[in-house]
């Protein structure tokens, strides 16, 4: 008897757009659960992210019900995982366990369940998570067949559970089928029938399948192939009915079925999530080797013997997660002992979300309202600390990236500043207190493995009679004329006071393309902090480079008064010559007006100024002398699961002036 282990796992980014989860409720969850009571004999695992059940608690009660019922009733277990759906292996051990039992007394409290399975987000696997779970009462863990199969062991051996330890600590792990993970609800149920067949003689082998919700109603075409065309109804009417296949839960299974023996596995996650994690050079190079090995009838030893990245490169692929991620650890290591506040820790776990860290088919990283979402919560973290201690820090110095580089932490009354020496003194984060939002939260414009695709003739697959495609079998395309503005990448970090040594060819087209000339090493190269106090002096002992290096000297000072920074660039060189000074910023808005949205020269002037409707701030900046200043969008192209995403980042604004052998030019930057 083949014994059909089904689970969902359904999640919302924390605070994501309420239209977003109404269209969820609507087309995925309820209706699959309004589906499921009708055939009592369908067990099936659930997971629901935390605050994902709590917004469903109380906005859509209905839907609430039917989970309390479809629990009472036996055909659900409640899998546990971190409430606001971390990746464990990223938070430190206590938050860790806060997570984890925030969510275990949500489900004791609503379903009378005590979860023995563990969702582990996004299926990153690292062993030195299982002391913690254990000791939280967790019996099984989900993870994917490929993390077997990258370990060595062969697909035949994977229908059933593995135990393994860390130091000591048990705890067995289920592999989903990949091959059903693409079955459904992709595709008929006769084909998922037959593939169920086809499993190895043992007893009771596992068909293991726990796969996102919103493929059930959300995905492209899945609410029409699902429901409205029956498939979810046929489906749990022919395994119901079926002699040969039965629903089982989890837990049933893991306490009747021995275990098919012991497993280490490596520290991965599922086989797309490594090939996303890659930079975008490996990302082209390893489609290729898969295409070249698949072609070969070597597919087998490709899962085996070619890796992608782990999950955790997306922090070293983009430092805007970086900047997130250790902004909130610093957040919980530094206050550890202020955890018994519960607005700090709700606040704390809340920035932990994992889904603003990374990017893949998803759009993660690249979208604006969940980096938004991060700082908002790191913010108010931030404002709880100086409540408790009745107190904040003026100025901190110390390496909050974990870069070995140091950044200079600036607290006002309504500001906190960083500046990092490793980002050429750079201000990295401008966050207003009252408004929680950060204005330096860009994006950088980067070249992404897939976008080669994207010129590609479109090979999109369309409903046919054995199903639909899934997001990862789709392929979109765009314009070519229009990539051509859109593929643009920059080769610094989006961050503001970039100081630019340029000359006469510069001009906004090439600004906008990132394809200015540029002489100095003082746009992405380190700074020496030589002094903090009143102000913040960087220095760096650069060059000018021409047709040699010419040495060159920068001093970068900044005086913050309340809601003010002023900036004086001092710059000497060796180089006698006329050259141009470009001081670059990049903000980051809401909704960035209309009248910004396409490259603009606005003249020679000493002030440019920006109100933004959504904090109701205006930022301004001046320069002691008139300049030519110039403005243009940052977007970016990323794909998701609807296709191709283009999507404003902020606003670069830049302030050109002339100089020959020495620059000393005052600006002031102020958010009113």
């Amino acid at each position: 008897m083949v014994k059909l282990l089904f689970g969902i796992h359904c999640h919302q980014p924390v605070e994501n757009f309420y239209e977003v989860l109404d269209e969820a409720i609507e087309k995925a969850y309820k209706p699959f659960l309004k589906t499921a009571k009708k055939y009592p004999k369908f067990k099936f695992a659930v997971h629901y992210s935390g605050w994902l059940l709590e917004y469903i608690k109380n906005y859509s009660k209905e839907t609430f019900k039917l989970l309390q019922d479809l629990a009472f009733n036996g055909q659900i277990e409640f899998f546990s995982g971190g409430y606001y759906e971390p990746i464990l292996a990223a938070i430190p051990s206590d938050d860790r366990k806060y997570q984890i039992e925030k969510l275990n007394k949500f489900i004791k409290e609503n379903f009378d369940q005590t979860p023995k399975g563990l969702w582990l987000t996004e299926r990153v696997w690292d062993s030195s998570i299982v002391p913690d779970i254990v000791n939280l009462g967790i019996d099984y863990v989900i993870v994917d067949d490929y993390h077997f199969l990258s370990a060595g062991f062969r697909k035949e051996n994977l229908y059933g559970y593995y135990i393994t330890e860390s130091n000591g600590y048990k705890v067995k792990l289920f592999p989903i089928d990949k091959n059903l993970r693409y079955l459904i609800p992709f595709k008929t149920v006769d084909k998922i029938k037959e593939y169920l067949y086809t499993l190895p003689n043992i007893e009771n082998p596992a068909g293991i399948i726990f796969d996102d919700g919103e493929k059930f109603g959300i995905w492209p075409k899945t609410y029409q192939w699902v429901y409205q065309q029956g498939w979810l109804e046929n489906f749990l009417s022919e395994i119901s009915n079926s002699k040969n296949i039965e629903f089982t839960h989890y837990q049933e299974y893991s306490e009747n079925q021995k275990p098919l023996g012991i497993a280490y596995l490596p520290i991965t996650s599922y086989h797309e999530m490594g090939e996303w994690s890659l930079f975008a050079e490996d990302f082209e190079k390893f489609e290729k080797l898969k295409e070249f090995l698949e072609k070969n009838d070597m597919s087998r030893e490709f899962e085996k013997f070619v890796k992608g990245n782990i999950w955790h490169n997306f922090l070293v692929k983009y430092p805007e997660s970086n900047r997130i991620h250790k902004r909130f650890l610093d957040l919980s290591i530094s206050y550890r002992d202020y955890k018994k506040n519960q607005a700090f820790l709700d606040n704390l776990l809340k920035s932990q979300c994992n889904d603003v860290l990374w990017h893949g088919i998803f759009g993660g990283l690249y979208l604006p309202n969940l980096r938004n979402n991060a700082y908002r919560f790191i913010i108010k973290a931030e404002k709880e600390i100086e409540k408790i201690t009745k107190k904040h820090k003026k100025v901190e110095i110390k390496d909050i990236n974990y870069d070995g580089y140091e950044e200079v932490k600036v607290h006002t009354d309504n500001l906190i500043l960083i500046f990092d020496s490793k980002e050429a003194g750079q201000l990295t984060e401008l966050s207003i207190k009252d408004k929680e939002f950060n204005f330096q939260n860009t994006l950088t414009r980067r070249k992404e493995g897939y976008h080669y695709k994207l010129l590609q003739t479109n090979q999109s697959s369309n409903h046919n009679d054995e199903g639909i495609s899934t997001i990862h079998e789709m392929q979109t395309t765009i314009d070519p004329e229009k990539a051509k503005d859109l593929l643009i990448y920059d080769w610094y970090n989006k961050n503001s006071f970039i100081d630019h040594i340029t000359d006469e060819s510069f001009s906004l087209d090439s600004f906008y393309r990132c394809s200015f000339r540029e002489f100095s090493d003082f746009a992405n190269q380190p700074f020496n902090i030589e002094y903090v106090n009143e102000e913040i002096i960087f220095k760096r002992e650069g060059g000018i480079y021409l047709d040699k290096k010419y040495d060159s000297t920068l001093v970068k000072k900044y005086f913050i008064k309340g809601s003010t920074i002023e900036y004086i660039v001092n710059l000497t060189t060796r180089y006698e010559n006329p050259l141009k000074y470009l001081l670059e910023f990049n903000f980051h808005f809401a909704n960035l007006e209309e009248r910004f949205r396409q490259p603009i020269y606005h003249g020679k002037s000493n002030k440019f100024s920006i109100f933004d409707e959504f904090t109701n701030k205006t930022i301004i900046i001046e320069s002691v002398k008139d300049c030519d200043i110039f403005s243009y969008p940052i977007n970016t192209i990323s794909q998701s699961e609807k296709g191709v995403d283009i999507t404003n980042q902020g606003l670069t604004i830049g302030f050109l002036t002339d100089f020959q052998k020495e620059l000393y030019i005052k600006f002031k930057l102020s958010v009113l």
